[in-house]
């Protein structure tokens, strides 16, 4: 029997996630107001974060299988504010407070600065639609 190879690996959904985010930033730094492609966007910011913070997640518990104890510390150090984010930008949408939001885009910006961008690949249908779910989310 042949050895199956997972091609959907953590590091590949994370860097798929990373780029996402790089891209909405990009996005957003050319709107001029919240309207709701704004809204939408980032929400799927928050999504994305929360991908992220998954794909940490399973990493580490990977690695503390295999005993790789101070292996997992470092990267969980190392991704610790995904998931401090995603918490902090759906509370802002929850909230309504989009005066904060340039604050808070602006402490997302070191973490995608290694992200080049020459080409736009994501489909704004991505994204549509995820405020709503995101609110309804609360509701449920």
């Amino acid at each position: 029997m042949a050895r199956v190879i997972n091609t959907n690996s953590p590091g590949k959904r994370r860097n798929a996630h990373m780029r996402t985010i790089a891209e909405i930033l990009r996005h957003l730094s050319q709107q001029q107001e919240a309207d709701q492609q704004t809204r939408d966007m980032t929400a799927m910011l928050v999504y994305c974060l929360r991908g992220i913070d998954e794909t940490v997640e399973e990493s580490i518990r990977a690695w503390e299988k295999r005993g790789y104890w101070k292996k997992a510390d470092d990267f969980q150090q190392k991704w610790w504010w995904s998931s401090l984010m995603a918490n902090a930008i759906a509370k802002l949408l929850r909230d309504g407070s989009w005066d904060k939001l340039p604050e808070t885009m602006i402490k997302l910006y070191p973490h995608f600065a290694n992200i080049q961008i020459n080409k736009l690949t994501r489909n704004p249908a991505d994204w549509e639609g995820a405020y709503s779910r995101l609110i309804g989310e609360n509701d449920a």
